[in-house]
């Protein structure tokens, strides 16, 4: 059975959009991506794409996971992202069809400038600090990129299923 990739993108974002959330949130909370939520986006892809991707496409994307593991694997040993993002970024590349990758990055670019503009705003306002006053991105130095990593990957698919690709 032929799928059309709008079809494909919207299957996949009907259950990737509550992962993003849910990683977005812990992020800003604890600033940290569960693996739980790394491993739910693998299997996503796992069960749902095999079932929208044509077979071929759906084989070969699983070596995107893996450079995007290995490439992050070595940013986090420099410093450059944690651990967390560099898994979770890893379980999002499958998603990605690798024609629309200038495109993610740039739409990664716009995101990630706007989440760490909202944040840090929102940090800076007390009435909203009191609205979740645990939470450690208000304190810490270092930004929630679950926030960004997690808004990019649901925009992406919510623009492939208007646009039909993925």
């Amino acid at each position: 059975m032929l799928i059309a990739p709008a079809t494909a993108s919207a299957w996949f974002l009907a259950f990737v959009g509550p992962i993003c959330f849910y990683v977005a949130f812990s992020d800003m909370a604890r600033m940290k991506i569960p693996n739980l939520a790394v491993m739910a986006m693998v299997v996503v892809f796992a069960v749902v794409g095999i079932f929208v991707l044509p077979f071929e496409d759906y084989a070969w994307r699983w070596l995107h996971l893996i450079v995007v593991l290995v490439v992050g694997f070595f940013m986090n040993m420099v410093g450059l992202v944690g651990a967390g993002d560099a898994k979770f970024a890893a379980a999002m590349a499958p998603f990605i069809v690798v024609g629309d990758l200038f495109s993610v990055l740039l739409l990664f670019a716009a995101v990630m400038l706007a989440a760490f503009i909202t944040h840090r705003t929102a940090r800076a306002i007390p009435a909203v600090r009191r609205l979740a006053p645990h939470w450690e991105s208000w304190t810490r130095k270092d930004f929630p990129m679950g926030l960004a990593l997690g808004a990019s990957m649901a925009a992406y698919l919510a623009l492939a299923a208007k646009f039909g690709t993925a």
